[in-house]
């Protein structure tokens, strides 16, 4: 039995989960999983036992109950010592605390338009809305940490705020959003990792479908 548990909705939609997933994969920590389909009776039936917020992901550690991507991030880094956290130089480090909240809370279009999918098959879609905005945005964020760091990662070496930008990698990936070939070799490098191929091959083999997370044409 692992010393953590982690509750995550599917792995095929659940971009929340996916950020905190990764990084305790990243950081080689041990954790059981109890995955609940989102949009389902068992979700809602089983869920208020794990996150008092009813949604994923949740972390369970002892008697600590931890909810919220971020908030799971945070407590791991600093009850696990030797975890991946933020870049040590302190210009680096300002620029990747400041994304990841931006992550947190802002791209609306991205997250409103293209939903995470692992399992849909890549194709070129539309930009819709505000989208072209978002992915300036984006873009702009991507380049002032890659050459603050000096990169490979966004923070020099991998981090959370590479772990917080892997579902924005993956929508990249699966709507051919136009992004520059700096940023797309960004992307390609995120989704070679090879807890990122676990990931998106647990979801291939998801048979739940969420309907408002389907591509609607």
């Amino acid at each position: 039995m692992a010393e953590l548990t982690l509750v995550i909705g599917n792995k095929n939609y659940s971009s929340w989960s996916l950020r905190a997933w990764l990084y305790l994969k990243l950081n080689d920590i041990a954790f059981d999983e109890i995955r609940l389909p989102l949009d389902t009776h068992q979700f809602q039936q089983e869920i208020y036992s794990y996150s008092p917020s009813g949604r994923v992901p949740a972390l369970l550690h002892g008697k600590v109950r931890v909810w919220d991507s971020m908030a799971i991030i945070e407590y791991v880094y600093r009850n696990f010592p030797d975890s991946a956290n933020w870049p040590k130089d302190p210009v680096v480090q300002g620029l990747a605390m400041s994304a990841v909240m931006e992550m947190h809370a802002g791209f609306p279009e991205l997250r409103k338009h293209y939903p995470m999918n692992c399992r849909k098959v890549p194709f070129k879609a539309p930009l819709r809305g505000r989208a072209e905005q978002d992915l300036a945005r984006l873009e702009a964020l991507w380049h002032s940490l890659l050459d603050a760091s000096g990169g490979p990662w966004l923070g020099g070496q991998i981090g959370i705020v590479d772990a917080y930008f892997a579902p924005v990698a993956m929508r990249i990936h699966t709507y051919q959003l136009p992004v520059s070939d700096r940023c797309m070799a960004y992307v390609e490098q995120v989704l070679s990792l090879p807890a990122m191929q676990a990931w998106i091959a647990d979801a291939e083999q998801e048979v739940e479908t969420v309907t408002a997370d389907e591509w609607q044409d």
